[in-house]
């Protein structure tokens, strides 16, 4: 008779979780990301994403050190004349305050790194739009740790690319989609002067748009019969959690650095479930719909999987109306709880009250659903709502509850 042999995962994927400010790296490695990405005070593209001081990054690279976590920090920005000044003391200060990588996509920028900051990583950008084995090894050999692969490589590329190199490669796995290549657009530099490439894009793609006559100086109708934008529709690989770690992918990473703490928590969350799920033991790995279920509770637009399994088509595209997603408020977080008087601590982020349906989740996956029947103030006066945002407030929770467990509820459709 034949033996078995049971698969091992030699290597668990990094899970790599955006964070816009503070707030969000505690809570994405709250929720399980090994990893989180931020932006500095200058050389990135996210100009309005809450952007970190060094005092803060200090702090966060502090809180991540003691999880066992890692801070990268993006500086892709597409740099003309005049922008790299300063990047040198910049990169050194990062490297000085335990910062674990640099992200860039400009050779300049590299170059400045390397010869200015020696012994700080640099990953390459997916805005360089890496998509080949030659290009990782160019890369490689000029010193570069990992490369993030732009998001227009397919899954069977990616095997190809793993078999011929052995730098490290990230690939994004869920998220917003650029309708432009490696998103290096111009539509908001047109559109609004604002450049995408230098940290100013205003998403000028999610616009609504109608088709102009200029000669009859009104919109066309006839067979138009509502605006369409020029968007993807979002990525999600969750249903393809085996393809992407036998793909040889390193790090899976998390697009939105400008999304909630509520978006962060449970996409993090999720994707933290799948992968320990498989790594742990992939010959009896079954994917289960409640993880796509929560993806949904903080989806904006439909989902897909972009260019894993082929080019996307119009149905990958925000064309005509789109379907109605259930939404979901997130309207609090646990600061404390007392379990002789089952009584939770709440601070308050958006309106609740009494005879609500919440659902109360934590990391790991946990998951408490409670009627609020009871309300007080912070002086423990009883109240019917909780109207004022961030406002302290105390409900009777009769399970368990922890610190820092995120609270939401569903909108009315």
């Amino acid at each position: 008779m034949g033996v078995t042999t049971k698969r091992v995962i030699t290597k668990k994927p990094e899970v790599l979780a955006p964070a816009g400010t503070l707030e969000k790296l505690k809570t994405a490695i709250r929720y399980g990301a090994d990893a989180v990405y931020i932006g500095g005070n200058a050389y990135g593209l996210r100009s309005r994403a809450g952007n970190f001081t060094y005092d803060e990054m200090r702090e966060g690279v502090a809180f991540a050190k003691a999880a066992n976590a890692k801070v990268y920090v993006a500086a892709n920005m597409v740099a003309h004349e005049g922008d790299v000044e300063g990047a040198g003391k910049f990169f050194r200060e990062l490297r000085d305050i335990g910062i674990r990588a640099v992200i860039v996509s400009d050779p300049a920028l590299i170059e400045i790194c390397a010869m200015e900051a020696p012994g700080l990583p640099i990953h390459l950008s997916t805005q360089a739009s890496a998509t080949n084995y030659e290009t990782l090894n160019f890369w490689q050999a000029e010193g570069l740790e990992r490369v993030v692969l732009a998001r227009e490589v397919e899954m069977d590329e990616i095997r190809e690319i793993r078999r011929n190199t052995d730098i490290e490669i990230e690939a994004f796995i869920h998220g917003a989609m650029c309708i432009s290549y490696s998103g290096r657009c111009v539509l908001s530099n047109h559109m609004s002067e604002r450049d995408a490439n230098r940290g100013g894009c205003t998403q000028s793609c999610r616009w609504k748009y109608g088709l102009f006559d200029e000669e009859q100086n009104s919109l066309l109708g006839g067979e138009i019969l509502e605006e369409f934008s020029m968007s993807a529709v979002d990525m999600s690989m969750i249903r393809h959690i085996p393809d992407l770690v036998e793909s040889g992918i390193d790090s899976f990473k998390i697009e939105g650095r400008m999304k909630s703490i509520h978006y962060v928590s449970t996409v993090s969350n999720v994707y933290r479930r799948a992968i320990d799920a498989y790594c742990d033991d992939p010959d009896n790995y079954e994917y289960k719909q409640e993880w796509e279920d929560e993806l949904w509770k903080v989806a904006q637009r439909e989902l897909a999987t972009g260019f894993y399994y082929g080019t996307p088509t119009e149905h990958e595209q925000l064309f005509g109306k789109p379907r109605k997603i259930q939404a979901y408020s997130f309207i609090g977080q646990v600061l404390a709880y007392n379990e002789k008087t089952q009584i939770a601590t709440i601070q308050q982020r958006n309106h609740f009250g009494l005879g609500d349906t919440v659902e109360f989740y934590g990391p790991k996956f946990t998951h408490v659903y409670q009627t609020i029947d009871e309300l007080w103030d912070e002086h423990s006066n009883p109240i019917e709502h909780a109207p004022s945002a961030m406002m302290i407030v105390q409900a009777k929770v009769t399970v368990p509850v922890k610190p820092f467990n995120m609270i939401r509820k569903k909108k009315h459709m």
